[in-house]
């Protein structure tokens, strides 16, 4: 079992040294390397690797997530799936009946049948481990034994009757999460009988395998077939640290030579070429495999997707990526199917991997932007519907099923997020986000340290922690400093801090700290007029710390089922495209029609040119359901900055 996985529980410092492994402090500057790419060769490894060579450890180490208490922002957010979602599905009818010989609800996806209940329910083990919530935990409980009970005497588990099982599309993806839910019901909950079905559907596969069709899967490609799998042997791996899953992992599946090359298909291509979420979820596997088998190769995939997505327009204003049938782009069409949601959760998943492997802030950026904007927009206000994508130009219906892909995914990404905030680093400990939230960490110098973080971020910038060791010890505290904000200040104790704060950084603050001491950090938001690319060119969003604001249709209401078809709206009977914003009249407001407590944009604008500002809008946060349009022209073009994650300098207005 090994330190390495953000949305595994994390092992404490007792229980790698009683599995013999070693833990290697690292020593942090003021501040990681501000270039992501190339990844570094010399850093990511665990297990043995770590002790023929000791510079393959992550820079940063996921936080148990016993350790770590979310409210704020964040904390609503995790309540809204618990509550409004999970609690309120019905696992029998749509989840669990076809595993048990009832009826078939789902998605008629003419490729097969998929239900994604492995999705959900590790959506349900992570977020039951970091709440507590006994009911959720009931009903993670239900899902988990009915599956098992499911279970065949040769250890399948499934949909399909003996004569299509595995080599029907989709009976491997629905597989491959059920594994990984289940052996994270026994690192989270100690288990024997989830790693038990997990093992033996695994023994399955793998007997499986030498009967696979050749060819195998006809218009998409066998590894679109296969998504999750490696990273659910993997995981089996690090946890059984049975050789043959391992082996199996690395060879079978392909995840040692997997390279595929980024290519954009034709518009509407009917393959799903380059699926993102197919290649991060392959990424993402192959991150896991550098740490136990260094080998620079394995890094060149995701090296190729991050450049793709921060330097050659594949990423848009939100953070979401793909369109026309779910494939890479890089045109900036903002609508229809930009940010399908299992992207946007890989995204998050490869950007977290990325950052502990690296310590690089750049990866907080991405995740923040991420989270605020794509991720928090697919949420409806109550919680209990999810979108499949999110655009940022055009109507966002809702899905209109509990189970298939999305929803699970998102689930999943919620309960992921405690392990977001807080990072140990080397002997210190980082701060990630921002939201109100407290973590207590053991072995931090030699004694347990108690943060509480209070926050109304986004709202403002404005954060305190109070750093409450049990004794007083000397150890770093690193704040990330996100890229948009330029006149970052902190102070401790209420004296201000001498040293140079850079956007773009982590700022260290190394001293001895007392029970009691604590940390003022400002992160002004000035409004930020953000240059559209290709498509959106001559526009721009209007942006403010993380977030994207957007205007809302309060005519035509997106609250339509999977039927209906994003297109172009007018608000008010205009045409977004012709509205001309005056951004020296944008003034923040107050506005909780998106969060308690949350922001909004008022700003004056003309049609087609600029004049005396005659009309008057009100600019609401992203995840706005009624969202329509998010770029528009500016009077004074001038005035328009570079994103700042995309150009790698931060903004300077």
């Amino acid at each position: 079992m090994n330190n390495i996985r953000s949305i595994r529980l994390a092992i404490t410092l007792g229980q790698a040294l009683s599995l013999g492994l070693i833990v290697l402090p690292l020593l942090f500057g003021v501040a990681y390397a501000e270039n992501p790419l190339p990844l570094r060769p010399d850093v990511g490894s665990a297990g043995d690797a770590r002790e023929s060579n000791p510079e393959a450890a992550d820079r940063m180490e996921a936080v148990d997530f016993g350790q770590v208490k979310v409210s704020g922002e964040l904390g609503r957010r995790i309540a809204l799936t618990v509550d409004g979602n999970l609690l309120k599905i019905d696992l029998d009818k749509d989840f669990l009946a076809p595993f048990i010989g009832g009826t078939y609800t789902g998605n008629k996806d003419p490729l097969g049948l998929f239900i994604g209940v492995g999705k959900t329910l590790d959506g349900m083990v992570l977020l039951a481990a970091s709440t507590g919530d006994e009911k959720l935990l009931a009903r993670k409980n239900h899902v988990a034994d009915t599956l098992i009970k499911s279970q065949k005497s040769d250890g399948y588990i499934g949909l399909y009757p003996p004569e299509k099982r595995t080599w029907k599309v989709w009976d491997l993806h629905e597989q491959a999460y059920i594994i990984t839910a289940l052996v994270d019901d026994y690192r989270c909950f100690s288990s024997k009988e989830s790693l038990t079905a997990a093992s033996k559907l695994a023994d399955y596969i793998i007997k499986r395998w030498p009967t696979k069709p050749v060819p195998w899967v006809g218009i998409i490609r066998e590894y679109m077939a296969e998504i999750g799998l490696n990273d659910s042997f993997l995981l089996l791996y690090e946890t059984t640290h049975d050789q043959r899953y391992l082996e199996f992992a690395a060879k079978e599946l392909g995840t040692a030579e997997f390279d595929m090359k980024l290519q954009i298909p034709p518009p509407k291509d009917p393959k799903y070429v380059d699926h993102p979420y197919t290649y991060l979820s392959h990424c993402l596997a192959q991150l896991e495999l550098y740490r136990l088998r260094p080998d620079e190769k394995l890094l060149a995939p995701t090296r190729r997707a991050v450049e793709f997505m921060t330097a050659k327009d594949a990423m848009a204003i939100t953070g979401g990526v793909g369109n026309h049938n779910d494939t890479w782009t890089d045109d900036q069409d903002g609508q229809g199917g930009l940010g399908e949601l299992c992207s946007t959760a890989y995204q998050i998943f490869v950007f977290d991997s990325l950052l502990r492997l690296q310590g690089d802030s750049l990866y907080g950026d991405l995740i923040e932007r991420n989270l605020y904007n794509a991720a928090f927009a697919a949420q409806s206000p109550d919680g209990r519907k999810l979108k499949f994508h999110v655009p940022f130009e055009g109507v966002r219906p809702y899905f209109g099923l509990d189970s298939y892909c999305c929803p699970g995914n998102f689930r999943r990404l919620m309960g992921h997020l405690p392990k977001l905030i807080y990072y140990r680093a080397g002997n210190g400990l980082a701060v990630n986000l921002y939201t109100d939230s407290q973590v207590t960490l053991g072995g931090l110098a030699g004694t347990t340290v108690t943060i509480h973080q209070e926050t109304d971020y986004p709202s403002t910038g404005r954060v305190t922690l109070h750093v409450e060791p049990q004794q007083a010890a000397a150890f770093p505290l690193l704040l990330r400093i996100p890229r948009w904000c330029s006149q970052a200040s902190a102070s401790v104790n209420g004296q201000p801090l001498a040293a140079e704060i850079k956007p773009g950084e982590f700022l260290k603050i190394d001293r001895k700290w007392q029970h009691g001491d604590s940390i003022v950090l400002e992160l002004p938001m000035p409004w930020r007029f953000v240059a559209g690319r290709k498509l959106q060119a001559g526009r721009v969003a209007v942006m403010r710390g993380p977030v994207v604001y957007t205007l809302v249709d309060l005519v035509r209401r997106p609250l339509g089922d999977i039927g209906d078809m994003p297109g172009q709206s007018r608000v008010h009977g205009i045409d977004p495209k012709r509205l001309v914003l005056l951004q020296d009249t944008a003034e923040l407001v107050k506005d909780d029609s998106v969060r308690p407590g949350g922001t909004a944009c008022r700003i004056k604008a003309d049609l087609d040119k600029a004049g005396e500002g005659r009309l008057t809008f009100l600019l609401q946060e992203f995840p706005h359901p009624g969202g329509v349009s998010s770029y528009f022209q500016l009077s004074n073009p001038k005035a328009a900055v570079k994103d700042e994650l995309l150009s790698g300098t931060p903004a300077t207005r």
